[in-house]
């Protein structure tokens, strides 16, 4: 399944990285930092901050570790969409 997004992220497929993400945690498999980041870089090439905001919230809920590459994806992504006043709030939850 990572591969696969990781293969959605390049194609900018979005809506697949979910589905795929979604159907890993239904039939039990793990996903992990590595696939959830795949994820939110789909999302970022696409301005899905909304999303990707959503799937970070979730990986740490869920236990899932999220990296430094997390945040900075996500942040990237509310910049392209013109979401900076989540940019910064995400910047200074880093800082934490």
């Amino acid at each position: 399944y990572s591969s696969a997004i990781s293969a959605c992220e390049k194609g900018e497929e979005w809506q697949r990285a979910f589905v795929l993400l979604a159907t890993m945690r239904v039939v039990v498999l793990e996903s992990d930092t590595i696939s959830s980041n795949s994820t939110i870089s789909a999302c970022e090439k696409n301005a899905e901050w909304q999303r990707a905001l959503a799937l970070l919230e979730g990986m740490n809920k869920t236990g899932i570790e999220s990296s430094i590459i997390s945040y900075t994806s996500v942040i990237s992504t509310c910049e392209k969409a013109n979401a900076w006043q989540r940019a910064l709030a995400l910047l200074a939850a880093t800082s934490q």
